[in-house]
């Protein structure tokens, strides 16, 4: 009987496999406070329990952070360039500064040729004298004949048309100021247009607004003097933001004094000493 009870102690001393894994179980489910000497030679894993879903946090986090550091890290390539480069690409952007920077001079003459009764005075003031609102309308069109000429004379170019309208009359001065709205023909280089103060009785200066053709983005302004009024003007450009404008424009400018004239070809008009398409 003894000696069954001493087999019976010692065979619960010994753990079985079931017993040991209901032990294991256990312990790893037990509070960390408490020892455990079958464990504690052991280097078992740590167990973390987690839900699916915090597990795709966990690794999606990381994740993105590594492809941000990795996308600011790289270089970009040679066609990834900022909007405003690819819009303005930094050679067209030099070249416009270029142009705005760039002034170039065109003389013109305009000479009315006394052959259409012009320009047209419109008395709206029904005053004797000129006064405010008076309108000067002048065009080829329209019956008068200003005709435009290159700087040396040699070359008809085509006509200005426009209108004025008096603003002061400035009897000391025996002059007028008008507030002018015209337009320089070229041909088929295109136009100039022109704004501002027209004085009869010294140089004016007047804004350029713009142009077309070969003077598309024209800025600038334009020098007018008065050499027999209002017969015989000369205007010196002075051009910003286009080319660089067409040899056939340019050429040494004749000194304006009233005495001037265009050559006989080209007041003729003939093909060698005109533009091409050139207003009339």
């Amino acid at each position: 009987m003894a000696s069954s009870s001493c087999l019976r102690a010692s065979f619960l001393d010994v753990p079985n496999s079931s017993t040991a894994l209901s032990n294991l179980s256990r312990v790893t489910t037990a509070p960390s406070s408490i020892p455990n000497p079958f464990l504690s030679s052991c280097k078992s894993p740590k167990l973390r329990i987690s839900s699916p879903r915090s597990r795709r946090r966990q690794s999606a986090l990381p994740t993105i952070a590594v492809g941000f550091t990795s996308f600011f890290s790289k270089k970009l390539p040679a066609d990834s360039r900022p909007i405003d480069s690819l819009c303005f690409p930094k050679a067209e952007g030099n070249a416009r500064k270029r142009l705005s920077a760039k002034v170039q001079e065109l003389c013109v003459y305009e000479i009315n040729e006394r052959d259409r009764g012009s320009p047209a005075y419109l008395r709206l003031s029904q005053k004797q004298v000129n006064s405010l609102g008076d309108l000067v309308p002048f065009s080829n069109k329209a019956g008068s004949s200003f005709s435009l000429y290159s700087g040396n004379l040699e070359k008809r170019l085509g006509i200005t048309s426009g209108i004025c309208v008096l603003i002061q009359h400035v009897p000391e001065r025996d002059g007028d100021r008008y507030e002018a709205i015209y337009s320089f023909y070229f041909g088929d280089y295109g136009h100039i247009s022109v704004q501002g103060a027209y004085l009869t009785y010294e140089e004016s200066h007047l804004a350029v607004t713009g142009g077309s053709g070969v003077f598309v983005g024209a800025s600038g302004q334009v020098k007018l003097q008065q050499i027999v009024f209002p017969f015989k003007i000369f205007y010196t450009f002075y051009l910003r933001g286009i080319p660089d404008l067409p040899r056939e424009l340019l050429g040494t400018p004749v000194p304006p004094s009233p005495g001037v004239e265009p050559t006989p070809a080209a007041k003729a008009g003939e093909p060698v000493a005109a533009l091409k398409n050139y207003t009339n």
